[in-house]
């Protein structure tokens, strides 16, 4: 038995069939659904079981997604996934700060510099916490204790002396006792003389004299000019040194194979 025409209804006979898209069509009538163009098995696109060509045939959206279950509960999954992800993100770098500079081998070069001088730093309050305070340091405590002590009692002693001495009549006393008085309330250590200050032997360390010109390339680095004396050079590893040169002041980074030990 012929089967009938999807678009017609008439009966289709075998030399005029053509059989696509789970339906009979006669030639005439397999067509494009909007301009009507008579396709073939070749040229034509199906959609919804109905034949269209190249240019009619409907765009597809793909924002018409079915609210079902299984999505919504793919979404929400989803979601938690993200809102975990960025908490422990949150609180690894926590504390260490949102930078977008690029890590490149010189930053690491500073950063590590950096580190090692802090770590000196921290040697050297360390001995020096352990070792206890310096002749020097010992000395001036020893003498603001004293003058503390010399501060309280002379005010005491004065008011321990006997009514009968005090001559109010005498203006030469009078003088005496106002400045004592003065000295005891307000008693000062006469400041060292500027020319032991400026005698005064610098910290020790190794020194070093550049052989070649240097222009710092970085903040933390120093200048110099060949046989300028670098002093107080602490050695930070085998191609970077800590100092100060003698001639500026400035302290800070240069390189170890511009400079010689003296």
């Amino acid at each position: 038995m012929n089967p009938n025409c999807a678009r017609c209804g008439k009966i289709v006979y075998p030399t005029e069939k053509v059989n696509c898209l789970d339906k009979f069509w006669h030639k005439a009538c397999f067509h494009c659904e909007t301009c009507k163009m008579t396709l073939n098995m070749k040229n034509y696109k199906g959609y919804e079981k109905k034949p269209y060509c190249n240019a009619h045939y409907p765009k597809q959206s793909f924002t018409m997604v079915a609210d079902t279950p299984e999505n919504l509960r793919l979404k929400q999954q989803s979601e938690l996934q993200s809102q975990i992800r960025y908490k422990e993100e949150f609180e690894k770098n926590k504390g260490k700060g949102f930078s977008v500079v690029a890590d490149t081998p010189e930053l690491q070069r500073i950063k590590k510099t950096q580190d090692q001088i802090s770590n000196i730093k921290y040697h050297e309050e360390f001995e020096r916490s352990r070792m206890g305070p310096s002749p020097s340091e010992g000395a001036e405590m020893e003498r603001r204790n004293s003058q503390e002590s010399t501060n309280y009692r002379r005010p005491t002693e004065q008011q321990q002396q006997p009514s009968h001495h005090v001559q109010p009549s005498n203006p030469v006393y009078q003088q005496q006792q106002q400045q004592m008085s003065s000295q005891s309330y307000g008693y000062k250590e006469p400041a060292a003389p500027a020319s032991t200050q400026r005698n005064a032997p610098s910290g020790g360390g190794k020194r070093f004299r550049a052989v070649y010109d240097y222009n710092a390339a970085d903040e933390d680095e120093v200048s110099f000019q060949d046989g300028d004396t670098i002093i107080n050079v602490q050695q930070i590893d085998d191609g970077w040194m800590y100092g100060t040169v003698e001639r500026t002041g400035d302290t800070g980074m240069l390189p170890a194979n511009y400079v010689e030990a003296i």
